[in-house]
């Protein structure tokens, strides 16, 4: 459900914190007081694009932001967000926020990560359907018919089944045509994964070598400095007159001197000797080291070629050795794939053959489940509607399939949903023919269709935040009532807003805000406010022609008749 709706600077308002409550909310108001702004605030915030003369004049920027409570939409819904790399919702909280301001800098965010406006709109279907005249209409969408008679059916099983085989076909034809290519491209893929392949495996390349090799060539590259440096410290410390050991030699021969004279000497020529022993292993390392740092060209170039070659195949293959070895092992799979492409190609048609023949058997099960579920939708929905003013309207649905034969050319057009198409076709007067949905101008016709469909499908529609707006247009009396009565049932099951002139309408509600302007500092403000029980009655009068007894007894009635 909506929990929270955030407005800066939109249109006439200019702060404005709406907590919404679970159930029916009701928003009504004078003409231009600023409901609509509450309809436009919401599809910014579900993906709509964004008008710059949307912004408050006097400001340079607008934002909006609404919070939803996601726990009634489950795993489905988190797994979603995975998919997409959104941040997962803290105590299943979603926070969507939109900004944008007059010099067309436009941000939007999901949980406080930055998103795209197709991801927001992406996320918006599973959260609100809005039904009014400035909205994006599901209902007139071939595949939410589809989904609405599937709910109705209780089919969304035998359709997830029948999605899950157009995918597993859809992954053998993604398979088959990595393999079917002409003759010239596939000698030429040859080629280039024998040599790839070949190129790696001759490397014979260890994952942790890179640093060794590395290392190795430094050292072989300065031999000559490092020969020199080695024989420099040999001089100093042993190789000539003035060397470290031919000075410890004197000193050692002053210390026993020093000890003959005073015994308690002793521990410094115990030193002494441990000073000459490892001046004489730092010796025989330094001796050691020149030997290996001998000037070997050879050895050199061994080197220096072996470094070259990993270089050259990580700008090929890999940033790393290891990515490189990773690609040799891709590129032998792709090798030995395409090396038996015809039995590949065997096996690969034989299952999407297969899996053909089960896309049809379950296609057709399908289909003819549907053909049994709509009668009995149309003349559910058709019931609604009757209650809505529509007497003698009925709703009728088409169902389409594919024969056999257009299967059979072009088994790949399927998608996950069947193999029908649909049309909701609606005759509001007895006497006219029956007119898809989509060709239906008036949006309070349409808006009560809808009602009617979300009145049969209040327990299986998943979605769970239903905005109805100008849904009581050209009705009164009775029909209100009814509407009113629709609205509420509705809201047993899910969140409903609706913003409404009639007082009917709007008695039934849980929670009733009125929406009015005011005009502060030479600046007109529009803002929403939640009413009490004694606020109610005042706007339900209001609503019913004025203040007078009559109309505050009325609404006092109306509100009496709800509890």
């Amino acid at each position: 459900m909506l929990t929270t709706l955030r407005i800066k600077n939109l249109a006439l308002v200019s702060d404005l914190t709406l907590e919404l409550q679970p159930g029916y909310n009701v928003i009504t108001g004078e003409t231009g007081a600023g409901k609509s702004i509450l309809i436009g605030a919401l599809n910014l915030t579900l993906g709509e694009r964004a008008d710059r003369a949307l912004i408050r004049t006097g400001s340079d920027s607008c934002a909006v932001e609404a919070v939803f409570d996601i726990s009634r939409l489950g795993v489905p819904f988190k797994s979603f967000l995975e998919e997409n790399g959104l941040e997962p919702c803290e105590d299943h909280q979603l926070v969507l926020k939109r900004a944008f301001t007059s010099a067309g800098t436009n941000r939007q965010f999901i949980n406080g990560s930055p998103t795209t406006l197709n991801i927001l709109a992406a996320v918006g279907e599973w959260l609100v359907d809005i039904h009014g005249p400035h909205e994006h209409q599901s209902l007139l969408h071939p595949a939410r018919q589809l989904a609405i008679l599937d709910a109705f059916g209780s089919l969304d099983g035998e359709r997830e089944a029948f999605g899950e085989i157009v995918r597993r076909r859809a992954g053998l034809e993604a398979e088959k045509a990595a393999l079917i290519v002409d003759e010239k491209t596939y000698a030429q893929q040859l080629d280039l994964l024998r040599f790839q392949v070949q190129e790696i495996a001759a490397a014979r390349l260890q994952p942790e070598e890179e640093a060794q090799v590395e290392q190795d060539y430094r050292r072989a590259s300065n031999a000559a400095r490092l020969l020199q440096l080695s024989q420099v410290a040999l001089d100093l410390l042993s190789e000539n007159e003035a060397s470290l050991l031919t000075q410890a030699g004197t000193i050692g021969r002053t210390l026993q001197e020093l000890q003959r004279v005073d015994p308690a000497a002793e521990p410094l020529v115990a030193l002494h000797e441990q000073a000459v022993a490892l001046a004489r292993e730092l010796q025989a390392g330094l001796v050691h080291y020149a030997d290996r740092a001998d000037v070997d060209p050879a050895q050199l170039q061994q080197v220096e070629e072996r470094l070259n070659l990993i270089h050259s195949l990580k700008r090929k293959y890999g940033a790393t050795v290891p990515e490189v070895i990773a690609f040799g092992g891709d590129a032998s799979r792709k090798l030995q794939s395409l090396e038996q492409r015809e039995a590949e190609l065997e096996r690969i048609n034989a299952g999407i053959e297969k899996l053909e023949a089960e896309l049809w058997r379950a296609g057709q099960a399908l289909s003819a489940k549907r053909r049994k579920v709509i009668p009995q939708l149309g003349k559910s929905v058709s019931r609604q509607l009757d209650d809505l003013g529509f007497r003698q309207s009925r709703l009728d649905i088409t169902l389409a399939a594919l024969d056999h034969a257009e299967f059979t050319r072009h088994p790949s057009r399927v998608t996950h949903q069947g193999l029908d198409t649909i049309e909701f076709q609606f005759a509001p007067n007895p006497g006219e023919p029956p007119r898809p949905l989509r060709a239906i101008a008036s949006s309070g016709e349409l808006a009560r269709v809808m009602l009617a469909l979300k009145t049969v499908l209040a327990a299986e529609d998943r979605i769970p935040v239903l905005v109805f707006d100008e849904v009581d247009a050209n009705v009164g009396g009775e029909t209100a009532n009814a509407v009113g009565d629709k609205m509420r049932q509705i809201a047993e099951k899910r969140q409903v807003l609706c913003i409404t002139h009639l007082p009917q309408v709007a008695a039934p509600a849980s929670a009733h805000f009125v929406a009015a302007k005011h005009v502060r500092a030479g600046r007109t403000l529009s803002e929403i406010t939640r009413l009490d029980q004694k606020q109610r009655v005042t706007e339900l009068a209001r609503m019913l022609g004025g203040q007078t007894d009559a109309a505050r007894k009325h609404a006092e009635a109306l509100l009496n008749a709800e509890a």
